[in-house]
């Protein structure tokens, strides 16, 4: 305990705090990071989040606990800037479809990793992140070199998905003012998915012991492996559709998919119809195909089909930093409920209520978003008409 707070939850608020505040500076410096820094830019912020737990490590418990906050910080705006090199394209969804997967399965590898190191090599769990942290710094550099000598677009992926470019504050005041309502409906559906899996993820030892699994090591990995191959899967399908209307609004559905696996999957699970790791791959598997369709399909068919100007880094930090506020804020709230979260309780709960805000607002997403369309194509049609009376 420290500040009437149990120390994990005060880990783990600190870092998403971290998060949050980066992903609200993401807003502005991830649309507006020239290209020619993106490399650059990711080494530096991995760099001071390594060197966070490195200090985490080295300094006494408790007060080690402000070095979390700093290790967030940084790494919020990560995403953006991988994905940046990733828009735009008419393979979108399939490069973004592997790196969704990488970070499903690296989720519960590096769990995994870091209970073996602590079990099995009896390193201590304060230093075990740092040291997983330098186990992937060849991989990191080897990434970063690949991402820097990916070609940009090229102008039939700019005819298909609409070009990408720099946003300033009035391109971003522009474009959130042409979809305020929209976007209000998709954020507020990505707060209750992010808020969803970050209980799953955070605490997933716990949900797992709750369960009665006693061979958690091993189920933090293999209970990923196939949510994310079936969630590349299907995200990489959707490369095939190349009419952007279709594909917008059938991204769209697997959002409301999601949301019905999640409420219909607790709900024979709660009657002991299927088994707890059955389960958790269901609603894994549920959270994850509307989440990852976020980053990935989402937002590039939404810019593709209303030919919007700008990049994803604006939308998707928009949605990332209200999604992290909505997870850090139950965080807190479930401290006050005392030290015996039954944290398995919270996850059943937050499935039929998730799922449930899920089918309604994305409901009411999907008649905005025809009516949006009607709207535009008007708006156009006038113009048209207005240029030929001319």
């Amino acid at each position: 305990m420290l500040l009437g707070i149990d120390y994990k939850i005060l880990l783990i608020s600190l870092q998403a705090m971290g998060y949050l505040l980066s992903k609200f500076i993401g807003i502005k410096v991830v649309s507006e990071m020239p290209p020619g820094k993106r490399a650059a830019s990711i080494l530096l912020l991995i760099g001071i989040s390594w060197i966070s737990l490195l200090l985490f490590a080295i300094v006494s418990v408790p007060y080690n606990v402000v070095f979390l906050f700093f290790n967030g910080l940084p790494l919020g705006m990560i995403w953006g800037l991988v994905f940046s090199y990733l828009e735009g394209r008419r393979n979108t969804e399939l490069l973004g479809a592997g790196m969704s997967a990488s970070f499903i399965i690296s989720s519960g590898l590096v769990k995994s990793i870091g209970k073996y190191m602590v079990d099995g090599w009896q390193i201590s769990e304060y230093w075990m992140p740092f040291l997983i942290g330098l186990m992937f710094v060849p991989l990191l550099l080897t990434g970063i070199w690949m991402l820097e000598r990916t070609p940009p677009p090229d102008e039939a992926d700019i005819g298909h998905r609409s070009g990408r470019m720099q946003m300033d504050k009035q391109s971003r005041l522009a474009l959130f003012s042409s979809f305020s309502f929209g976007i209000v409906l998709v954020v507020g559906i990505y707060i209750a998915l992010t808020i969803f899996r970050d209980i799953r993820d955070n605490f997933a030892v716990e949900i797992w012991a709750f369960l009665g699994q006693t061979d958690v090591a091993s189920l933090l990995f293999w209970s990923e492996v196939p949510i994310a191959l079936f969630v590349f899967t299907i995200i990489a399908l959707m490369m095939y559709i190349r009419d952007n209307r279709v594909a917008f609004y059938s991204n769209l559905g697997i959002i409301l998919l999601g949301g019905v696996i999640l409420v219909f999957g607790t709900l024979v699970f709660s009657v002991a119809l299927i088994g707890p790791v059955f389960w958790m791959i269901i609603v894994g598997f549920a959270m994850y195909l509307a989440y990852i369709s976020y980053h990935t399909m989402l937002f590039e068919r939404w810019f593709a089909h209303f030919r919007c100007t700008g990049n994803l880094g604006f939308f998707m930090y928009l949605a990332d930093s209200f999604g992290y506020l909505g997870s850090l804020s139950v965080l807190l709230i479930k401290n006050f409920g005392g030290n015996s979260t039954n944290w398995l309780d919270v996850l059943i709960a937050l499935s039929y209520i998730v799922g449930g805000a899920t089918l309604i607002l994305g409901g009411i997403a999907y008649l905005y978003f025809l009516d949006k369309e009607k709207k535009t194509e008007m708006g156009t049609l006038s113009i048209s008409t207005a240029q030929k009376t001319f």
